[in-house]
This record gives C-alpha cells, structure tokens and sequence, in this order.
C-alpha cells in the first residue's frame, strides 16, 4: 500500500509542479498583453493607425500629407481597413501568447489545456481572429469527405 501512496504523492507532486508552471506562463502572457502596442500603416501609406492592449485604437496619424489629394470616401476606407488590420493583428498576437496554454500537459495527459473566451480576453477584436491553427471545423471536415469523394469518383474538384 505504500508503494501507492507513493506513486500518488509523486503525481499530486507534478500536478502541483504543473499548476504553478500554468499559472506562471498565464502571469507572463498578461504581463505581455497589457503591454501590447501595435502600429498598421496602411496599404497606400496614407494612414498609420495604433491599438492598445485591449484592441483599442489609440493613435491615428495622417501620413506625409497623402490624404490631401484623397476624396473622403477614399480617406475613410483607408482609416477604416487600416484599423480592421490593426485589431486582426492584436487579436492574433493575442491568440499566440494564449493558444499555448490551450494544449493538454505533456506531463499529465488526464490534465487538459484550459479553454479561453477569446470574445471576453480580446473584445470586439475577437471578431478578426482568425481560425485558430491546427483547429479544424465541421464545416472543413465535410469538405474534405466531399473532396475525397469526387476525387475516388475521378470528379474534378472545384474551390
């Protein structure tokens, strides 16, 4: 029976070790994140844009008086996708700092990765995040069944 109480206490050990290695990394990846700042110019160089830790857009600048000879539409559409690349990049940087933390312990298989809200850790920025990696929908399993299909049919494929 020692023998058992010994291999538990061995495992409640790594388990422990292991929470506190999570809770380090999650410490870190907030240190990080609230020091977030990123900086998105435009395609045209018209518009530099900066968002904060929260994919807030805190700076615009005009650049190197290009707007000027812009028509208004043309100005708000640079603003307006300069900021919607400016929140996809927060969210994915977002992303990279957590995503590690999703995956289950090497250590102690039983123990899974933790799940995120990416809505509540990013806001209105989760809404550019893109598809996670490695993470496949229903929607792309499908896909590839019916991909499989017409290829074993000798169908052409389309996308």
């Amino acid at each position: 029976m020692s023998d058992h109480v010994e291999r538990l206490e061995k495992r409640l050990a790594q388990a422990n070790a292991e929470l506190e290695s999570v809770q380090a990394a999650v410490a870190e990846a907030e240190r990080r994140m609230n020091a977030f700042s990123s900086s998105v110019v435009s395609k045209d160089g018209s518009v530099e844009v900066t968002v904060g830790s929260q994919g807030e857009m805190t700076g615009l600048r005009f650049l190197d008086g290009k707007y000027r000879s812009m028509s208004a539409s043309q100005l708000a559409d640079a603003v307006l996708d300069t900021v919607q690349e400016a929140r996809s990049h927060f969210a994915r940087a977002v992303r990279d700092l957590f995503e590690p933390l999703t995956r289950p312990s090497a250590t102690l298989p039983e123990l899974p990765g933790m799940e995120i809200d990416w809505d509540r850790l990013v806001g209105p920025a989760a809404d550019v995040l893109p598809a996670e990696p490695g993470r496949r929908t229903a929607n792309d399993r499908l896909r590839d069944e019916i991909d499989e299909d017409d290829d074993a049919a000798g169908a052409p494929r389309s996308r």
